[in-house]
């Protein structure tokens, strides 16, 4: 058995930007020969995914999953929208999903660390992906949610196949009554969590630090004016702002269904109908690329460059 050492193993990883546990197996396979570990992990594929890892991949999918009275939503990225229509991706995506599932993992490194179907890890899937398919990809984020009775409502927005589209919502119902009787509220509610994209359950779920900014924000807006009227006019706009942002505080969207209701009142309603308590325990909501900065291009220009135009 060769010794590989620590700086076999970092020389290894900068010929070819390949990860370091990645680097260490292939001169472990290889007997500590530098050049045939190159070549292992470019017939690997991990070399080539290495190249790619620095580009911005904030197209994909997000995939959502329910098993039960589990359910997952996972944002799976790649360069660019063409790749979300390949089949190999898709597949991925939803293995992600259903991976996470089983294995109660949303924590993204411990996900990418567990067995995959077919042999090795989640992160040696993603790279040989990334070799076959030729672009650079990524496990961005994971959550989940639970109910130890009920029902999980799941939605998927611009989906193109089912269960992985731009926009994925899971809406958690726990209840002692009947799970299917839930169904239609829990799929309403997460058709509602898609359009109006709350920050929180309620008050008490926002961040501390949410809060109080918008005060500061009130307050700015309100300078000069004596404390005691500051101080009405702040608790005011942040009930107004509650109702904008806080699910059960928001005008629920299905004014057929609910008329002028807010959710909140809407699952009151609806326990009428179940015949036991009903609580909207947690949701989930992710959005493709949101929050990732992307490179804007100008498509004539560069067409332009390329013809020694300009």
């Amino acid at each position: 058995m060769a010794n590989i050492t620590a700086s076999m193993v970092k020389d290894l990883r900068e010929k070819t930007g390949a990860g370091m546990m990645d680097c260490k197996t292939a001169l472990g396979e290889t007997k500590g020969d530098i050049e045939a570990a190159i070549d292992w992990l470019r017939k690997k594929g991990l070399s080539k995914a290495a190249k790619k890892s620095g580009r911005i991949a904030a197209e994909g999918l997000v995939a959502v999953y329910v098993r039960g009275l589990d359910g997952v939503v996972v944002e799976v990225n790649s360069e660019t929208d063409f790749v979300a229509r390949n089949a190999d991706f898709q597949a991925l995506a939803r293995n992600i999903a259903r991976l996470a599932v089983e294995t109660g993992a949303t924590d993204v490194e411990a996900l990418k660390a567990a067995p995959y179907p077919g042999g090795g890890t989640l992160s040696d899937a993603i790279a040989n992906a990334i070799a076959t398919i030729g672009e650079n990809m990524t496990l961005r984020r994971a959550a989940s949610v639970h109910v130890d009775q009920g029902f999980i409502g799941q939605y998927v927005h611009n989906a193109v196949t089912e269960g992985l589209g731009k926009i994925g919502v899971l809406v958690a119902l726990e209840s002692k009554g009947d799970p299917q009787a839930l169904a239609p509220l829990g799929r309403l509610i997460a058709l509602h969590v898609a359009a109006a994209n709350p920050l929180a359950l309620d008050p008490s779920d926002l961040d501390p630090a949410i809060i109080e900014r918008e005060k500061t924000v009130l307050a700015g807006k309100n300078e000069g004016k004596p404390a005691h009227v500051l101080e009405k006019i702040v608790a005011s706009g942040l009930k107004t702002y509650f109702k904008e942002v806080c699910l059960l505080e928001q005008k629920s969207i299905h004014t057929e269904q609910h008329g002028d209701k807010t959710i909140g009142q809407a699952i009151k309603e609806a326990e009428k109908s179940a015949g036991t308590p009903v609580t909207l325990k947690a949701f989930a909501r992710y959005a493709l690329g949101e929050g990732i900065e992307k490179h804007e291009t100008d498509f004539a220009a560069e067409v332009a460059a390329a013809g020694g135009q300009i």
